[in-house]
């Protein structure tokens, strides 16, 4: 019975990450007046080995949370190692904001 039971609860896990997983959008655009920034979803799931934790509650607390990242705040994002910062930042698992500005904001960029 206790098979069973650990079974179920199993499945549901399974079940209730894959739908959560299926409701994430693939890619998310951020207006800025710098140029559009477009989070690629998928690709930071694929570099995070499927492991939704690494970014969210930590650096995202919701789905579809804004940004918040106005103007001067890449430094601080950095500095703080929030948001975007929180991998984005010298030194850290990702390339840095400084200098790198058109890796994520493409003027003309679409809207979705």
């Amino acid at each position: 019975m206790k098979a069973v039971a650990g079974m179920i609860i199993c499945l549901s896990l399974f079940v209730g990450l894959a739908v959560v997983a299926a409701e994430a959008p693939d890619k998310i655009v951020y207006e800025s007046k710098m140029g559009n920034v477009t989070f690629d979803h998928t690709k930071h799931v694929e570099r995070a080995k499927n492991d939704c934790k690494v970014c969210h509650d930590k650096l995202f607390p919701q789905a579809k949370a804004p940004l918040n990242y106005k103007e001067k705040m890449h430094r601080v994002a950095e500095e703080k190692k929030i948001s975007c910062g929180g991998c984005h930042h010298p030194g850290g698992p990702a390339f840095e904001s400084k200098g790198n500005c058109n890796k994520c904001h493409v003027k003309g960029a679409a809207k979705s």
